[in-house]
């Protein structure tokens, strides 16, 4: 899969959250690529039904949890899709969180196995890609998969990931968005949203790397902490905020939209990242 493919910006949803009506939509406005959030399932469902509503965009997971979700189950899905769909889909895997899974243990080990497991059952390296924050699995993402897909994490993670990995590996990052120039506003619709995440060590932890205190991760989150993971504000100062993890050297972000005008949203910005892809 050529990373051009996903487009410079794509959509970011919980996979009950897309309709084949709305991923036309979406691609018409020019978005690359919808990302399939909240831990499909093995049988990977709805992503045959937006492939079969579009022409050209493609679909990803965002991320399949390879605690829940046997390797070669999903590898069943995935040449089941790839025979119907060629070349329009991504698996992306992780390890998910310690807090939501019973039989969680090392997450390296884990990941290795499970994409030992991927390579046995005939899953392309560049046709997959591996959820990282820490440098360990970023390094793992660019060796053994088409790279790295941050979640929750600031433009400077973006810069630090794209020094680990390298040049050539993909890196698409995750971005929350609140199109309100209202701050008041934006904190009410993405506080709980940004706190959800302070309750997950892994998130907190990679935070913490890059100079984030107790202050700034506690409830309510900080200001500081909140402009950093929430493009908010005008349409061009979303985008002018999107746009620096493609300057750190991103090659792809996913707009995580909040709120209920997400679609209104979307359509606002549609123009203004094209002229900046």
């Amino acid at each position: 899969m050529a990373f051009d493919s996903l487009g410079r910006f794509g959509v970011w949803r919980s996979y009950t959250g897309f309709t084949p009506e709305e991923a036309r939509e979406y691609e018409q406005l020019g978005y690359g690529t919808l990302w399939l959030g909240g831990s499909p399932p093995a049988d990977l469902p709805v992503v045959e039904s937006l492939l079969a509503a579009t022409e050209t965009i493609t679909v990803a997971t965002s991320i399949v949890n390879i605690w829940a979700a046997p390797a070669k189950e999903v590898a069943e899905s995935f040449h089941r899709i790839e025979a119907g769909f060629p070349g329009r889909f991504l698996l992306g895997v992780g390890a998910g969180h310690p807090e939501h899974t019973g039989e969680y243990r090392k997450p390296y080990d884990a990941l290795v196995e499970y994409l030992d497991e991927l390579d046995a059952a005939g899953v392309p390296t560049q046709r997959r890609a591996v959820a990282a924050l820490g440098p360990r699995v970023l390094k793992l993402a660019a060796e053994r998969s088409a790279g790295a897909l941050p979640y929750y994490v600031p433009s400077a993670h973006t810069a630090q990931a794209r020094a680990t990995i390298g040049p050539n590996a993909l890196l698409a990052t995750e971005n929350k968005v609140v199109l309100t120039d209202d701050t008041s506003e934006a904190h009410s619709i993405a506080d709980g949203t940004v706190g959800f995440y302070l309750g997950l060590t892994n998130y907190v932890s990679n935070l913490r790397r890059f100079g984030f205190t107790d202050a700034d991760l506690s409830m309510p989150p900080s200001d500081r902490l909140f402009d950093a993971v929430v493009a908010h504000g005008t349409p061009e100062q979303v985008v002018a905020r999107l746009t620096e993890h493609l300057d750190a050297g991103a090659d792809h972000v996913g707009l995580q939209v909040l709120g209920d005008d997400y679609l209104a949203a979307l359509r606002t910005l549609a123009p203004l990242l094209a002229a900046r892809s």
